[in-house]
């Protein structure tokens, strides 16, 4: 890599198949990878001539396309991509990798045949999504060749439960009005039909697929060289999880006397001494803060301990949870209530951040700025060096700039490049702004980093 690399800019983007790119990376000089990879969504190919041709040369010819006919979502990145990542990311580094629902297994068995170990797996939810499979009733009508009678229209925004199975009609889904990022949610007239045949009845609302509400993210983490993650750390700079920037904020709480680094639903006022709680260590989920979504989680409460309750300072029952920290008496344990859904980060882009500082950004898969904002604060230590491979639209990029890292992008469209160097060139255009999701809720920025860096 190239000393002088960031001496003017703290990023550096690149044009070409990514893994020529690579091999101009030195060894163990990467800090951290934050990449939104091809899910891979194409025709699955046979599982036993894949292990085969991995074990041999880390690489499978697969033809054809994927997502919107896409030849380069075809397959997942292989074994032959990974190996180089695994190359130039530092010993102890931390990889995330966005991956599909239904190719999230070929994605973590290529990255493990490269040599990582799996992590955890992260579920970004959201509420978003259009279930895209093929209606077995109307595939019914369609073999027997029975002509459905058009019986009406009706306005609808098509949420994918506007069929009425009262009456055995159903919506002619060609009529929906589609655009280019997928099917309209405008009010449009719809052909309504009426089952043609018994056996279409029999299988009413029969489908071949679910409504996508969930991407996994996998974490995954390269080993360590030395003996112990304290002697990587010092000799290397990563190896854990930077959980203190990245705690989450809780609404409604007893005030702990300082300012959380993860303010999602609102800064603390100040009240009194209490000191104990910092913020909830940050979990495995991430949501969008849809109603969609705040729907599937519980009201819950937690309780305030007090220097009456049986458990003390001195140990707990048995001694099977360990004992309390004794400068914090019990009477300082923090209580509060709420939806159980603000213990988890919430992001969603929106189309104005999809297009700040480009005149359109046409890419298929933009990924939440604040989104990306948490995860490559997840992974990455200040002033580290982030990858990511799969630049696409720049997201990451944008990201990476906004929390102080330092960045390096790699794009083989050129359109897409143009975009992600647009978009990035532009970050501060996107400091200190609030994201809004389709329903104008307001999204409040998760930390504020003035006192960090």
């Amino acid at each position: 890599m190239d000393s002088n690399l960031f001496s003017e800019n703290k990023y550096e983007l690149f044009i070409g198949n990514n893994i020529d790119l690579l091999r101009d990376i030195e060894d163990n000089s990467i800090d951290s990878i934050v990449t939104d990879p091809p899910y891979g969504l194409g025709t699955p190919p046979n599982i036993q001539d894949v292990m085969v041709s991995w074990l041999k040369d880390g690489y499978y010819n697969v033809s054809g396309g994927g997502f919107m006919g896409k030849e380069w979502d075809s397959f997942v990145p292989q074994p032959i991509f990974w190996k180089e990542i695994y190359r130039v990311l530092k010993p102890g580094g931390h990889i995330l990798v966005f991956s599909g629902t239904r190719t999230q297994d070929w994605m973590s068995m290529a990255i493990r045949f490269s040599g990582f170990y799996i992590k955890d797996t992260i579920a970004w939810i959201y509420g978003s999504g259009m279930p895209k499979g093929l209606s077995i009733d109307k595939s019914i009508d369609k073999y027997y060749n029975a002509e459905r009678k058009v019986i009406g229209k009706k306005i609808s925004t098509y949420d994918g439960c506007n069929r009425d199975p009262n009456k055995h009609k159903t919506i002619n889904e060609t009529a929906i009005d589609s655009h280019k990022w997928g099917y309209s949610k405008k009010p449009h007239s719809l052909m309504e039909t009426e089952l043609a045949t018994e056996l279409a009845k029999l299988y009413y609302d029969w489908n071949t697929q679910l409504k996508p509400a969930m991407e996994p993210i996998i974490l995954a983490q390269k080993p360590i060289s030395e003996n112990t993650i304290a002697e990587n750390v010092i000799k290397w700079g990563v190896g854990g999880i930077n959980i203190g920037k990245c705690r989450v904020g809780i609404s409604g709480a007893r005030n702990n006397g300082r300012k959380v680094d993860s303010d999602i639903f609102g800064k603390y006022g100040s009240t009194d001494k209490v000191d104990y709680n910092k913020g909830r260590f940050p979990s495995n989920i991430i949501h969008d803060g849809s109603d969609e979504v705040e729907e599937l989680f519980p009201y819950t409460k937690s309780g305030i301990m007090n220097d009456n309750h049986t458990r003390h300072t001195n140990g707990s029952p048995n001694g099977i949870y360990g004992k309390f920290d004794v400068n914090y008496p019990l009477s300082e344990t923090i209580g509060d209530e709420g939806s159980a859904s603000r213990f988890f980060y919430c992001a969603k882009v929106s189309k104005k951040e999809r297009n700040t500082g480009t005149d359109n950004n046409n890419h298929v898969t933009v990924k939440p700025i604040e989104l990306m904002k948490y995860l490559v604060r997840l992974v990455t230590p200040p002033n580290g060096i982030i990858l990511d491979p799969f630049m696409g639209s720049g997201s990451t990029g944008i990201a990476s700039m906004i929390e102080g890292f330092r960045f390096i992008g790699m794009e083989q469209d050129k359109e897409y490049y143009k975009i992600s160097n647009d978009r990035i060139s532009s970050y501060k255009l996107y400091i200190n702004k609030k994201s809004t999701n389709k329903n104008n809720k307001k999204i409040k920025p998760i930390v504020d980093y003035s006192d960090f860096y």
